[in-house]
């Protein structure tokens, strides 16, 4: 494979042929149809425009990891990149030298070694959710959300006092974040597919006043991380951008855009992928015995689990990847941009079209993932009970646009996953079954309410726990 093909020689990848084809609504669903129909990478024309689908795990690794170089890059988005987030949203930002600022930026904050100075303000919280569930199980999602807006709002902002997911500044943030799931989508906007409406006033005026209002939200979130630094408060992502903006040249809506990221791709995922991971517990008894059955021989029942025992519970961390796997949160992935052609076997993705990893598909691969559709996580475990290193998750994205906050995404889902699975058992309402398809059709999903029945584990759970956090 390489990225010098001359595309004249190659065919695209089979498709629907027409002119302009339109998948419709639930995109990654019709996509995975269509990969059954055309094989691992298919494609597609919209006009000039060319869309290429990456359905299955080794044309993943081969297009989107192996040819990272040539897929850095974003296609254009004028409605959710330009209107919407005045082009200074880091997710639609196109490949160059102020991708790599706003990334290095980032990286400042979210690579490995720093990730791992959260997981005490992390413990804590997730600690904070069992206290909630014991106290009103019946809002464990609203929990989940309580939890990933604390942690964020104290790595970004510097906010230790409690966060609530009721806070008006929270309720603005998922506002801003289901706006910006609506419009991100392929083609959701008619200013995607005809340009020349962008100078159309009535056409973008509501994006143009959504942007203004996100602006002025990210802006006075970093206004209140400054004033708590001066009162004497602790530092945070937001007083590293003021302190470093001159040097990073970063304008007063980069640091502001750069900062609110953070929450926008932080919270929301991390708060789906724990309610995901309740209602697998749920709906899969067996599997939940299975990572019971490990934490009891390591923890036993008067401790909580920590961070020091990952290395000893491999099947929680099975169990959390089988989520991602089993219901991805960005669950069509994002679309990125060729820059160069790349030939995958006899046929070519030329340059300048519009190549996306649907997830929803690549992670139902039955060649590596058998039985796809059953809840397993022992299938990332080898025959000794360790973690298989010949397989990975692609929850967090591909190649250079991979989220830099993985890292402290997965300690998010370790220590809620340890914590809620050691204190409770967790069970189906005969009366109000579970929907496991029950989430919503944007960008980044989100799980809908659902009814679960929460038995504590634990002799005296809550003397125990509140033991163990003073």
């Amino acid at each position: 494979m390489n990225g010098k093909t001359r595309r004249l020689l190659l065919p695209l990848p089979p498709g629907p042929n027409a002119r302009w084809f339109s998948p419709g609504g639930r995109l990654p669903f019709k996509f995975a149809q269509l990969t059954e129909t055309y094989g691992p990478v298919f494609s597609f024309k919209q006009g000039t425009r060319i869309v290429c689908v990456v359905g299955r795990y080794q044309a993943a690794i081969d297009i989107m990891q192996k040819h990272g170089a040539y897929l850095a890059d974003r296609p254009r988005s004028i409605a959710a990149g330009e209107l919407f987030s005045g082009d200074k949203r880091i997710l639609l930002v196109g490949a160059g030298d102020r991708l790599r600022k706003l990334r290095k930026a980032l990286h400042s904050h979210l690579q490995p070694s720093i990730a791992v100075k959260y997981r005490p303000m992390q413990a804590i919280h997730a600690t904070n959710v069992l206290l909630d569930i014991l106290r009103d199980p019946e809002h464990h999602v609203d929990h989940a959300r309580r939890y990933a807006a604390s942690v964020v709002m104290d790595m970004t902002y510097g906010k230790t006092e409690p966060t609530y997911y009721t806070d008006p500044e929270v309720q603005k943030m998922i506002t801003y974040a289901a706006r910006f799931g609506s419009v991100v989508r392929l083609d959701s906007h008619i200013v995607d597919r005809f340009p020349i409406f962008k100078h159309v006033p009535f056409v973008t005026s509501t994006l143009r006043q959504w942007h203004k209002e996100e602006l002025g939200l990210f802006s006075s979130l970093v206004d209140g991380a400054r004033a708590r630094l001066k009162d004497g408060g602790p530092p945070s992502f937001a007083t590293y951008l003021i302190d470093q903006q001159q040097e990073l040249d970063l304008s007063d809506a980069e640091v502001a855009y750069l900062a609110g990221s953070m929450f926008g791709a932080g919270s929301d995922t991390s708060a789906n992928a724990i309610a995901f991971m309740i209602m697998a517990a749920a709906t899969h008894p067996k599997a939940q015995a299975e990572v019971q059955a490990q934490v009891d021989s390591v923890i036993g029942r008067d401790r909580l689990p920590t961070f020091d025992d990952e290395g000893l519970l491999p099947f929680v961390t099975a169990f959390y990847l089988e989520v991602y796997r089993w219901r991805p949160v960005t669950y069509g992935g994002f679309a990125h941009r060729a820059t160069a052609d790349i030939r995958w076997g006899n046929y070519v993705i030329p340059a300048g079209a519009t190549v996306i990893g649907n997830q929803w598909a690549i992670a139902r691969d039955p060649d590596v993932f058998p039985d796809p559709e059953e809840f397993r996580p022992s299938r990332w475990l080898d025959e000794s009970g360790r973690l298989r290193e010949d397989i990975s998750s692609f929850n967090f994205g591909f190649g250079r646009r991979v989220c830099v906050g993985q890292h402290v995404a997965n300690n998010s889902l370790f220590m809620n996953t340890a914590l809620i699975l050691w204190a409770f058992d967790i069970k189906e309402d005969s009366a109000q079954p579970i929907d496991t398809m029950g989430f919503t059709d944007a960008a980044n999903v989100h799980v809908r309410p659902f009814k679960a029945v929460f038995t504590p584990r634990i002799p005296r759970l809550r003397e125990v726990v509140e033991s163990c956090m003073d």
